[in-house]
């Protein structure tokens, strides 16, 4: 079938953390979360804040991410007050809210770095008259910040369609993210192109849908790296890139050879 939409996984893909970046938005993350926390009389040590805020992301890898399931970003901060011994149906919603803020949108006051090519690559992909969507597991910063990141760098007003896992419940490569992304861009699967850095995560998943994959490997990686997962699969993507910019040329051939 002719292609009709090309589809992107978002980090380490389209956008990229570096370790600078990363730092700043955890240190970020820990300010705010130790200043709010402290204004309502429950101060707690730096150290101790950052233990919190460590062994929950331990924990929600344990409870949910490993078994490709995801939660809401208010249940991310449930975690850490547990974590700090404390009880998250003693605070009320309009502080639960504020930490939830303070958690989720640092990456909007620290931006992400867009990967090499990605602005050009999308516009390309537009001017061939192809939908774009993408698909992004979270971790912390959920869909409706990534949303208004996108948009501060340039990114969104050439994406379609957006599925965030925190917002669908499951993550790649679970087939039901997928669906909803191709549900959304009104096509189908042999009509869609999925391109992503993970060759597990994202060529994996999208080939078991049906869709064809190009495993893209950046020249350098930042931070936004999904855990290693065991598998006996043997994955071969149906192209690899290592620059962006080489991704038109890909499409041709697909399209050339669906001709």
């Amino acid at each position: 079938m002719p292609l009709k939409a090309i589809a992107f996984d978002l980090w380490e893909t389209l956008i990229t953390d570096t370790p600078e970046i990363s730092l700043a938005q955890q240190q970020l993350r820990l300010r705010r979360l130790e200043e709010i926390l402290a204004a309502r009389g429950l101060a707690a040590a730096a150290e101790r804040i950052h233990r919190a805020y460590r062994d929950m992301w331990h924990r929600c890898q344990e409870l949910y991410w490993s078994s490709d399931i995801d939660i809401p970003c208010r249940r991310q901060i449930e975690h850490f007050l547990e974590e700090l011994g404390i009880e998250p149906s003693t605070f009320d919603e309009p502080l639960l809210e504020e930490l939830e803020h303070a958690y989720a949108r640092a990456a909007l006051d620290v931006l992400p770095n867009i990967v090499p090519g990605a602005q050009d690559v999308l516009r390309a992909i537009r001017a061939r008259e192809l939908s774009v969507g993408l698909i992004s597991n979270t971790g912390r910063t959920p869909g409706y910040v990534l949303r208004d990141v996108l948009s501060r760098l340039d990114l969104a007003s050439s994406i379609d369609a957006m599925v965030f896992s925190n917002e669908h419940g499951e993550c790649k490569p679970r087939p039901s993210i997928f669906e909803h992304l191709r549900s959304a861009l009104g096509v189908r699967y042999d009509e869609m192109l999925f391109v992503g850095d993970n060759l597990y995560v994202d060529v994996y998943g999208a080939q078991q849908c049906g869709m064809r994959a190009v495993h893209f490997i950046p020249a350098l990686r930042g931070t936004a790296v999904a855990p290693p997962v065991a598998h006996d699969l043997d994955i071969v993507a149906d192209a690899t890139i290592t620059n962006l910019d080489e991704l038109p040329s890909v499409i041709a051939q697909f399209e050339a050879g669906s001709g």
